[in-house]
């Protein structure tokens, strides 16, 4: 082998060497950084994995079960029964919790506080209003005995579920600390049964009530006049006329008693008696519609039991006794008073213990004026 060809190949060999050299360094420099890089993306992927925006969630295979069972997808089952469907789970009751224990008690609250503030407020600034004239000495019939039973009958029952109902709506929050968790427990077993029983005997009530009422409470023209003249509170010795019932007592039966009285009757109902294929969907809508409705005729109530006692001279007679006094009767309702006397009905001497009353509970049905 001649020098060249020699020389040509050890040329050839130390530039294998320094090329191999090269890619050795190299290798040794880039394979670190790579593993680098490859370890934070792979930090990275388990990360938007465990927060769900992966394409594989790493999450518990257990959450993943219930997680789906909530969705409210619908399969099969063989138990019947009239809150069952093919619902594994349903978010209905959840919602309603959340509602009932939220806004629901919130708001509740301080609706029933203004109630009663306002009532003070009223009595505070107004004061009672009192017979113009004094007592005449004379009274006249106005309610006969079988509508005084049936008004305080429903006026009883209502006092009772209002009781009652706002214990159980608000027992967790107020008198479990007061009474303890045994006591309220106790308690809140005999109202609830006390509820349930009395509610529907008290929508046969409502419902006399009304059939009974109705007639004295189709709205006219004197109304709004009664209306414009603020019902006779605001005006010293200006009491505008009024027929049979006035006005403020026909919002009331129609709006309290017949409006939010049929609501809260019906769905009591559909809460008493789960017998007739209600969902769940249903009851809870029903649960909602009784307390809210409740709640408002309960603040209503306030202003209806305070006008028919307390804020108005005379009034309760009418429901205690069933007769008013004369002077009563032409201050608040004059025109009544005329049609009475046009029908041949002759005032009486008042009994001395008649005279004196003026004063006590409330009424629920249609107002003792």
């Amino acid at each position: 082998m001649s020098e060249t060809t020699v020389s040509d190949v050890q040329r050839r060999r130390r530039r294998s060497l320094l090329w191999s050299l090269a890619l050795i360094l190299s290798l040794s420099m880039l394979l670190p950084t790579l593993g680098y890089v490859m370890a934070q993306t792979g930090q990275e992927v388990q990360a938007q994995a465990q927060q769900g925006f992966g394409p594989e969630r790493a999450t518990n295979p257990r959450s993943d079960m219930w997680r789906g069972a909530r969705e409210g997808q619908t399969g099969f089952t063989t138990q019947t029964g009239p809150y069952v469907t093919n619902t594994m789970i349903s978010n209905v009751g959840e919602t309603w919790r959340q509602f009932r224990m939220g806004p629901l008690i919130t708001y509740g609250a301080w609706l029933l506080g203004a109630a009663l503030a306002l009532v003070v407020l009223v009595y505070a600034v107004f004061g009672r209003i009192r017979l113009e004239h004094g007592r005449s000495g004379k009274t006249i019939e106005r309610w006969k005995f079988y509508e005084r039973c049936v008004h305080w009958f429903t006026a009883g029952s209502f006092v009772i579920l209002a009781i009652t109902g706002l214990s159980l709506l608000f027992g967790r929050s107020v008198l479990i600390p007061l009474m303890g968790r045994e006591a309220f427990a106790a308690y809140a077993e005999i109202g609830k049964l006390v509820h349930n029983y009395l509610g529907p005997a008290f929508s046969v009530g409502l419902l006399l009530l009304i059939l009974m009422w109705v007639r004295h409470n189709i709205p006219n023209k004197v109304d709004l006049a009664w209306f414009k003249a603020g019902g006779g509170i605001f005006l010293k010795g200006r009491h505008p006329s009024a027929g049979k019932l006035n006005g403020g007592e026909k919002v009331w039966f129609w709006l309290g008693v017949f409006v939010f009285g049929l609501i809260v009757s019906i769905s009591g109902f559909l809460l008493n008696f789960p017998i007739f294929g209600q969902t769940r969907e249903t009851m809870a809508l029903a649960q909602a519609a009784h307390a809210i409705t409740s709640l408002l005729w309960i603040g209503f109530f306030f202003g209806h039991a305070y006008i028919g006692t307390l804020g108005t001279e005379g009034a309760l007679e009418g429901m205690t006794t069933g007769r008013v006094d004369v002077n009563w009767a032409k201050q608040h309702h004059d025109l009544w008073y005329e049609e009475q006397i046009a029908r041949g009905a002759r005032p009486q001497p008042a009994e001395a213990t008649t005279a004196k009353t003026g004063a006590g509970a409330g009424t629920v049905g249609q107002p003792s004026h």
